[in-house]
């Protein structure tokens, strides 16, 4: 069975050597939507894949971490990124360019993380990420699934490469969530979270 929860977010962007020149060459924006659809072959105690409202918590606030922001390219030019963080209180660098293909790819691994390192207290059993859905625009959306989440060939996702501006850091309810999301566990239990 797949469950899905869409989560939305306003971002800005420049997706450098694509062919059209308004989106290569012009910070232009957009409003996004992320879905995240999960799957399983169980139920849980609830008789759900997974409840909702867990998803709500560090899911959304790591997708939230985007919205009101700027993101950027590491491999962009070095004055425009130095120009954008000194202008942008809300920024976040990511290891590949801001495409919504690279969106669902960053997405993915993210959300990917935060499951395998969240400890499930509700009888949850074989919870996986089936995939992440970025749409761009109403008209346009970009799909990942696992094999291009983790293609090299498509440019490594190394979540220790992602950098957030300190307001973004420091919006976050748990200060600490992103050292969570790449070194400890979450669990599923509310009162914890």
């Amino acid at each position: 069975m797949i469950i899905r929860k869409l989560f939305k977010f306003e971002n800005a962007h420049i997706v450098r050597k694509c062919t059209t020149q308004r989106c290569s060459q012009n910070i232009h924006g957009h409003s996004y939507k992320v879905e995240i659809l999960l799957e399983s072959n169980y139920l849980d105690a609830g008789q759900m894949v997974y409840d909702f409202g867990l998803v709500k918590h560090t899911m959304k606030e790591a997708i939230d971490s985007f919205d009101h922001a700027i993101t950027l390219w590491c491999d962009d030019d070095a004055q425009y990124i130095e120009d954008m963080q000194r202008h942008s209180a809300r920024w976040v660098v990511l290891p590949v360019s801001p495409s919504a293909e690279q969106f669902s790819r960053v997405f993915f691994v993210i959300i990917d993380q935060i499951l395998k390192t969240t400890t499930m207290i509700n009888e949850e059993r074989e919870v996986k990420l089936h995939s992440i859905i970025v749409h761009e625009t109403d008209t346009g959306y970009a799909q990942a699934f696992r094999d291009d989440a983790y293609s090299a060939l498509m440019g490594e996702i190394n979540l220790q490469k992602i950098e957030f501006s300190d307001q973004v850091k420091n919006e976050w309810k748990d200060k600490q969530m992103w050292e969570k999301i790449l070194f400890q566990k979450f669990s599923t239990n509310p009162e914890k979270i």
